[in-house]
């Protein structure tokens, strides 16, 4: 089975399709670029199943280079039989592709190795072969040596004949496949760490089939274990009837030699089969939970990083404080810093009046037209202070999540950026520009630091680091980027480019000025023919010598549009914001091996709305005004709030105080929700009632059902 026809059989897609991509793939496209600019090559896949087939291609290399490996270590032993080599060669399943290694896989030494240089191995094949006679008379002849006795002759035998059905791929599958539906994980609170174990009380005597544990309990049950303050356990629902299945598979006859099977199937249950696949279901428990975890978090950021910008408005931002004050930015329409200074209106200096007036004042001369104020602590009080203020005229104010600004501001980017202002005003700085664009900053932080995962610090880091910077280069690419305005960070995630050319960019536009067009980025050190091709559909500029190069129209396909003008006797200027241009052209005349109607589409809705950014605008938005702490928070109050965080057991909303409340899944709506994402999403803005709340644990249940 090649590669294509493995991805295609797996993924359900056509064949010709998947080969094309896997081409691209091979040839050094991006999945951004494939999705956008090759749909006729992949019959129009989205970016979703473009990944999957990078996976699966990944995944089919590495099984073949397994494959090679075990392969060449069975042939050095002499072993490998054209049926043998035939099975490894056609198997497409790790587990199974293992099984069949099992036997030859270099080990140390077994007790069933220690019988057969004690020769006792004829003596298990005539136990295993069931013979009708008196087994002892049989075993009697093989005592001698370090045999020294019948017993240890049929122990000896015994051990052979478990590590037989051990290796046995029939037995291992059938284990398998009872055990993934029927076996439980019981967890126990270690002894003398019940008090360091509270965080993980609810699992002090826990029990739960493993199949049917969600992905966060299977993580928390794995870490408190790793910690040492939980122990966990695995265990066959039924082991009697697995052992009896395993005994219908080997056992015939009631015959003395049937009954020491039985024995050594036994043996081979408990001491090595079930410990074998128990390590087997554990790691396949963590990867499973690891792929929900890290799914969650990537639909999380996905969101974030598409969540409505303000655009280009004059914005105070105001990383609120008590003590050290509220630090307060300027900064212009572009999101460069005009002004800084600090106010201090909370305790224990209680300026309010001063701070207010000071705002006032700052408001009017830099004609400000949004304000954003830092969710953290201090945020409601500010947010108060600031809709008290009067002045000519009113900015729409906005609560904006601090999650990461902290780290931005102590990081590289933010030292490079801002090298003659300390951390505080670079986080203000931060969250005024990620009211305005939260796409380009966000992309500065990492991922982790957002506070949108759900264990994220216990999943296969490599896996979480790569689905994540996929997400990023998704959504930069979903949206593109402005050549001229854009940082070096954000450059580095477009189509074809990366931290190099990236840099490369911006000494140009250092040294050159603005771009004027995109042809201009071949004169970029470094900046070849492929990169240019990759990247160039997804960069715009905006007022340059091309309208087109401020849409996603990609410049290879300029010539054709120029002629379908002018073909149709029609100015790029009359076709720019023409919404009816597609039903005014001929397009079935331009079509080709290259260019099909689903290009010939994209390129007249660029140009239907040229520049146009796909996420929404941003909704001003206020928390319920009689919380500020969570001792005002009742039973029944129906309040609005802001998604939080989406996990796989519900939504956390904050509604405006420290702690946020959790709508549990089965709250959510009416009906069933097997994904919480269906329902909401990060920063979405919902009602809630309050169900329950409790004071000590600082945990409030809330609900989106029946708000009347």
């Amino acid at each position: 089975m090649t590669a294509v026809d493995f991805i295609a059989k797996v993924l359900n897609l056509k064949k010709n399709a998947v080969q094309n991509t896997v081409n691209l793939l091979d040839g050094g496209a991006t999945i951004p670029f494939i999705a956008r600019y090759r749909k006729e090559a992949t019959q129009g896949l989205d970016e979703v199943q473009i990944a999957d087939i990078q996976r699966q291609l990944t995944f089919f290399n590495t099984l073949t280079k397994r494959k090679e490996t075990i392969l060449k270590t069975i042939d050095e032993q002499g072993k490998l039989s054209a049926e043998l080599k035939a099975k490894i060669e056609a198997c497409m399943v790790e587990s199974e592709l293992e099984d069949l290694y099992l036997p030859y896989k270099p080990r140390r030494k077994t007790k069933a190795d220690t019988a057969r240089e004690n020769g006792l191995e004829p003596l298990a094949k005539m136990l295993m072969s069931q013979y009708n006679g008196d087994v002892e008379s049989k075993a009697i002849q093989f005592v001698k040596g370090d045999v020294k006795s019948v017993d240890e002759a049929l122990e000896g035998a015994r051990y052979i004949i478990a590590e037989w059905i051990n290796e046995n791929q029939i037995t291992r599958d059938f284990l398998r496949n009872r055990l993934a539906k029927n076996t439980r994980l019981f967890s126990a609170v270690a002894k003398g760490k019940e008090t360091e174990a509270d965080k993980y009380k609810d699992y002090f005597a826990f029990d739960e089939l493993l199949h049917k544990a969600p992905a966060h309990r299977i993580l928390a049950l794995f870490r408190a274990e790793k910690e040492g303050l939980l122990k966990l356990k695995f265990k066959a629902d039924n082991e009697e009837s697995l052992l009896e299945g395993i005994n219908n598979y080997y056992i015939r006859g009631n015959s003395q030699a049937a009954a020491q099977v039985e024995l050594a199937a036994k043996d081979a249950y408990k001491r090595l089969l079930f410990p074998s696949l128990e390590t087997e279901m554990r790691q396949q428990a963590k990867e499973r939970a690891d792929k929900e975890s890290i799914t969650v978090f990537a639909k999380n950021l996905r969101n974030l990083l598409l969540e409505a910008p303000l655009g280009q408005k004059t914005t105070l931002a105001i990383d609120p404080g008590f003590r050290t004050g509220c630090k307060v930015v300027c900064l212009n329409a572009q999101g460069n810093l005009l002004h800084y200074e600090t106010i201090y209106p909370h305790a224990p200096q209680n300026e309010w009046q001063k701070a207010a007036e000071r705002l006032a004042f700052l408001i009017n001369k830099y004609q400000i037209e949004a304000i954003a104020i830092g969710n953290g602590t201090a945020g409601r009080e500010t947010e108060k202070l600031v809709r008290s203020i009067k002045t000519s005229h009113t900015p729409v104010v906005f609560v904006v999540s601090e999650d990461g600004a902290s780290v931005y501001s102590a990081s590289e980017n933010g030292r490079k950026e801002f090298p003659d202002h300390d951390v505080t005003v670079r986080g203000a700085i931060s969250i005024g520009r990620r009211l305005m664009d939260p796409l380009s900053e966000l992309i500065k932080i990492d991922p982790k630091s957002l506070g949108i995962g759900q264990y994220q610090h216990d999943v296969d880091q490599k896996l979480l680091k790569q689905e994540l910077d996929w997400v990023v280069e998704s959504a930069v690419n979903t949206v593109g980027v402005n050549l001229n305005t854009a940082s070096q960070h954000l450059l580095t995630y477009v189509s074809g480019l990366g931290p190099k050319l990236a840099e490369n960019i911006i000494e140009y536009r250092d040294n050159e000025g603005n771009f004027s067009n995109r042809s201009e980025l071949k004169k970029v050190k470094g900046l070849g023919p492929k990169a240019f091709e990759q990247a160039a559909g997804f960069l715009r500029i905006s007022g340059g010598n091309n309208p087109l190069d401020n849409t996603g129209v990609h410049p290879e396909r300029y010539a054709l549009l120029k002629k379908i003008l002018a073909d149709h006797h029609i100015s790029l200027a009359d076709a720019l914001n023409n919404s009816a241009l597609e039903h005014e052209l001929n397009l079935q005349a331009y079509l080709s091996d290259e260019v099909g109607l689903p290009t010939l589409r994209d390129i007249l809705k660029e140009l239907a709305k040229p520049g146009r950014d796909p996420r929404e605008k941003a909704r001003e938005f206020s928390y319920d005004p009689r919380l500020q702490s969570i001792e005002n928070v009742q039973v029944g109050m129906v309040l609005p709030g802001l998604v939080s965080n989406v996990t796989n057991f519900g939504a956390f909303v904050d509604i405006g105080i420290k702690e946020k409340g959790l709508v549990h899944v089965s709250q959510l709506t009416d009906r069933y929700v097997s994904n919480p994402a269906e329902v909401v999403k990060l920063n979405q803005q919902v009602n809630v009632k309050v169900l329950e709340v409790d004071t000590t644990r600082k945990r409030i249940q809330l609900s989106m059902k029946d708000l009347n």
